[in-house]
């Protein structure tokens, strides 16, 4: 339960932000704490089974590898001690059955060796020492007769144990050899002992026996670790092992350690009953072969798993981040649209009211203007009369342009409820054009206008019409550049009895991610510089009025907007709906 609530607190204290943060950094903090912790909570699990796993098979996987090295190891351990025990049980049958008298002679001694090789293979040569350790019998191949053993450790250590087995030497004959001595002592108390010699490539035979793999390697040494046979990869007989016997072991001990190639490798050592071990080495990287094979196939699968739970893990913070972050930014956005929907409605009120003061010194100033008119005109002749009425006619004509572009702004922002009269579209577009022709004539800006002259009247509200045209040609006169051309055309669809309007520009046109975006609220391409309400505004009053707007465009070739009003306006009860909203529906 404490681990419960503790974790609780950990997760609440990462997703949980200020109500007042609004910065986009908390976004992505909240994302990479999402992923962060749904990673942990995925990939630990992940993580401990696959290192449990990992571990158990490798302690089975070693007891599988050391129980066939040991199964080995004590198999050869016992042909080396069986083969040894029958040639020693050999030389101690020649010295007990046979008499002094009878192997001192030669041709005895000759026939017994003889028979010794056809029973037992390893024997070399036989021979018969006095006791002053003089070789006085030989069957062999070598000229040894009359040698003098007396020094050897042979003699010696038979002498006193009564039996001797010696590990590989050199001696008189110049090649590896074994020698097995048995003292036998007569019954009048004299004692005189048989020497015989193996030949060391039985134990060679016995190792080959093992039938081992080229990469694995085995070899007698003795106790003071010189080689007794040859190894394949750690040196010559009678050279030193790399590798230390461990004291006192019994029975067959496995280690691991480093070779001199600074290789793993894994040794076994199984004593011999005459004092020699058994060294059994393999390579580690051979023997788990198949571990590492399983070692990269579940590192595989456990990096595929990763990287999947990741993508995963992203994939699903993002979509939940982004829809946090849309439903806090419409929440923004919500709040931003009431703020400027009523700055507009109050700007609306001040422009009215400044249009509607100004108009009343453009009276004055056209009255006084028209008086002074009458005056000159009904007065004498005089220097420059005519030069002074035309100045007279210049004051009343600019004082009429000046009420003219002040009733088109009180038509344009007196009310923002819709109130339909009848219009002449064409009309509509002229006067709202009015509004633009000082830019189209300083930035060079070619306006075509192909208007239809059949078009009929339609019913609808001049005021928001004038607003829907005047956003379409400020975005047009943005998009173009100076030099540029927008055409404006109108016609008439008797079928579906609606009146068309496109104003086509050769600006810089839009992408179709862009194009997907233009109706919504407060998106804009004009950075720093555009609200972003102008098209959704369009939208919404193209809707009010009963119309659609559509666009077509193309990045670098410029940008369509068609309108399409019915000619009796219909007015929907409703407000316009959220243009995303309705391609959603679409």
């Amino acid at each position: 339960m404490f681990l419960r609530k503790l974790w609780h607190k950990a997760v609440n204290s990462m997703l949980t932000f200020p109500e007042d943060s609004i910065s986009p950094h908390r976004y992505v903090i909240l994302k990479r704490n999402i992923i962060l912790i749904m990673c942990l909570v995925c990939i630990i699990p992940l993580a401990l089974m696959a290192g449990i796993n990992y571990s158990l098979y490798r302690a089975n996987l070693e007891s599988e590898i050391l129980r066939p090295i040991q199964v080995m190891a004590e198999d050869t351990r016992h042909a080396f001690e069986l083969f040894i025990e029958e040639r020693l049980s050999t030389v101690r049958f020649i010295a007990h059955a046979y008499t002094y008298d009878e192997l001192h002679n030669e041709k005895t001694l000759q026939r017994v060796l003889r028979t010794m090789r056809s029973e037992f293979v390893g024997f070399v040569d036989l021979g018969l020492i006095n006791q002053d350790g003089i070789l006085v019998s030989y069957a062999g191949p070598y000229k040894l007769l009359g040698k003098d053993y007396s020094q050897q450790p042979s003699f010696q250590e038979a002498s006193v144990r009564g039996v001797y087995i010696s590990d590989v030497f050199m001696g008189y004959r110049k090649f590896p050899h074994v020698v097995i001595a048995v003292q036998r002592m007569a019954e009048d108390g004299s004692t005189w002992f048989i020497r015989a010699t193996l030949d060391t490539g039985r134990y060679e035979a016995l190792i080959a026996s093992m039938a081992l793999r080229p990469e694995f390697d085995a070899f007698l040494v003795n106790p003071d670790g010189i080689l007794q046979t040859n190894a394949r990869f750690y040196g010559k007989i009678l050279e030193e092992s790399p590798f230390d016997i461990p004291p006192g072991i019994h029975g067959t001990h496995t280690i691991k350690t480093i070779d001199p190639a600074g290789k793993e490798v894994l040794v076994a050592f199984a004593p011999v009953r005459t004092d020699y071990t058994l060294v059994l080495v393999k390579p580690l990287s051979v023997l788990l072969r198949s571990f590492y094979a399983m070692k990269v196939e579940m590192l595989i699968i456990f990096g595929v798993g990763v990287v999947a739970i990741i993508l995963a893990v992203v994939g699903v913070a993002d979509v939940l981040v982004q829809r946090i972050r849309n439903s806090d930014e419409k929440r923004a956005t919500a709040i931003q649209e009431l703020q400027h929907t009523q700055k507009l409605s109050s700007i609306g009120r001040l422009a009215a009211g400044v249009a509607h003061e100004i108009n009343n010194p453009l009276a004055i100033i056209n009255e006084k203007a028209g008086l002074m008119q009458d005056l000159v005109g009904l007065s004498e002749p005089f220097e420059r009369q005519d030069r002074f009425m035309a100045l007279t006619d210049n004051i009343l004509q600019s004082v009429e342009r000046c009420r003219t572009i002040t009733h088109r702004l009180l038509g344009f922002a007196r009310r923002i409820d819709v109130q339909f009269e009848k219009l002449d579209l064409n009309g509509v577009l002229r006067d709202t054009l009015g509004f633009l022709e000082r830019e189209a004539s300083y930035r060079q800006i070619e306006m075509q206008l192909l208007l239809s002259p059949e078009l009929p009247p339609i019913v609808s509200d001049k005021g928001q019409l004038q607003q829907v045209f005047l956003n379409i040609l400020t975005n047009a006169f943005a998009a173009v550049e100076n030099g540029g051309c927008i055409k404006i055309r109108t016609r008439f669809e008797i079928r579906k009895k609606k009146v068309l309007v496109s104003i086509e520009d050769n600006g810089c046109g839009m992408d179709e991610e862009i194009r997907k975006h233009i109706f919504d609220p407060f998106f804009s391409t004009k950075k720093g510089s555009g609200t972003g309400l102008g098209l959704s505004i369009t939208y919404g009053i193209i809707n009010k009025l009963g119309g659609t707007i559509q666009v077509n465009s193309k990045e670098g070739e410029g940008s369509t907007f068609t309108i399409s009003l019915p000619l009796k306006g219909n007015s929907k009860s409703s407000e316009a709906e959220n243009p995303a909203d309705e391609r959603e529906k679409e």
